[in-house]
């Protein structure tokens, strides 16, 4: 069984919510800035988003590979590390007036590489940490920081915009990440033996076999692809059909998207209760329930056209799907063995990040052909495949956690 480390478990807690709130900082202010000091349009704005997104696509596997063949802990620090770096470029660039679209979208690249370095190494190193009956505990904490900086992030960043500057936003973004970095390098990380060092293709090869002959696994990545795949769909619609459709001004879809956060937080907060009452089987399926019923209450909108069904519907994908992260994590970690844990993170976040532009290009090419309206009935129909997914699946029968792949 694994020792208990609490203060390093209180140390990666608390670095996350620091790390996750410079990234959301970041992901809010650079866009901001592009459009209000570069007047950048729609275009520039998709090819900051890109570039902000790419190193998931291109870098998640080989960083994964590093998790499992070095220390976790240092990849972790390594990434803040470039991430900071990365937020000190962009407040140099706005004090010296040197800001440019192509300096916006090179740094942006930059700190996703920290992103993507933290996010493979943070999930491989938590079964470390902490004993095996309280993993899914822990990675609630997890989640309930990723949540608060997902709620607050955003309206923090266009605050700070708007009164101080971009600069302040920057600044501030640093600092955050810069505490990350000091927590982790106080973070104890037990010693692990040595991995067998054999050519990086067949070590994802493994991974990716462990994952597709899985019972377990393959239906959780399948049901992570639909998902991502359909709220993306409706993500590149929501917008124009507020609008045009709900009446809705910037700050009315601001509001209506606010739900989304507010939505993370309460599931985060209620997710040890829920988990608690459920059979951990019944407890994987709340969130692709809910993802339906929210998916739902947005059609329901297209008869009864109101700022408060969007709101709830934004509000149920947040809490219910946060509870699907806490326990498909918690079962991944557990029937994974701890030596592939880097790679099968690394695996799950490239297929689900690739998931994300495929569903915005589809959404895109049924919103301009159908309008906005067949986007939200596909996304629909969408998220009953994913809860179709798991609910036929082995998952569904689980009364407890499996027995630890170590």
């Amino acid at each position: 069984m694994t020792a208990p480390h609490p203060r390093s478990l209180t140390r990666l807690v608390w670095s996350n919510l620091a790390a996750q709130s410079a990234e959301q900082l970041s992901l809010a202010a650079v866009p901001i800035v592009a459009v209000l000091a570069l007047g950048a349009g729609p275009g520039e704005i998709g090819l900051l988003a890109t570039a902000q997104t790419l190193p998931f696509l291109l870098l998640s596997i080989p960083l994964g590979l590093l998790a499992d063949r070095t220390s976790r802990r240092t990849l972790m620090v390594a990434s803040e590390v470039v991430r900071a770096l990365a937020f000190v470029g962009l407040l140099a660039a706005v004090l010296s007036g040197r800001l440019s679209l192509v300096l916006l979208g090179v740094l942006g690249f930059i700190g996703a590489i920290g992103t993507v370095g933290f996010s493979v190494a943070a999930p491989a190193i938590l079964p470390a940490l902490v004993p095996r009956d309280t993993l899914a505990r822990a990675n609630g904490r997890l989640e309930l920081a990723r949540s608060v900086a997902f709620a607050a992030g955003p309206a923090l960043a266009g605050a700070l915009v708007a009164w101080a500057g971009a600069s302040a936003a920057f600044v501030l973004a640093a600092m955050l990440s810069a505490s990350a970095v000091g927590l982790l390098l106080g973070l104890a990380e037990p010693a692990r033996a040595a991995p067998a060092q054999r050519h990086p293709l067949l070590e994802l090869q493994d991974g990716a076999r462990l994952v597709w002959r899985s019972e377990l696994l393959r239906p959780i990545l399948l049901t992570a692809v639909a998902w991502n795949i359909s709220w993306f769909v409706l993500q590149a619609a929501y917008v124009p059909y507020a609008v045009r459709v709900l009446g809705l001004n910037a700050g009315g879809v601001g509001v209506t998207l606010a739900g989304y956060g507010i939505g993370m937080v309460v599931g985060a907060l209620l997710a040890p209760r829920v988990m608690a009452a459920l059979p951990f089987g019944r407890a994987i399926q709340v969130g692709p329930a809910f993802s339906v019923l929210a998916a739902a209450t947005m059609v329901a909108t297209l008869v009864w056209p109101m700022a408060a069904l969007a709101f709830a519907s934004f509000f149920l994908f947040g809490a219910g799907p946060i509870l699907w992260t806490i326990t498909s994590v918690t079962l991944r970690q557990t029937v994974t063995p701890g030596a592939m844990l880097g790679r099968v993170s690394a695996l799950f976040l490239t297929v689900n990040t690739g998931a994300r532009p495929v569903g915005a290009a589809l959404g895109g090419l049924i919103g301009a052909n159908w309008g906005e309206a067949a986007c939200l009935v596909l996304a629909l129909a969408g998220f009953g495949v994913q809860a179709a997914l798991i609910f036929r699946s082995r998952v569904s029968h689980l009364r407890h956690l499996p027995p630890s792949a170590d």
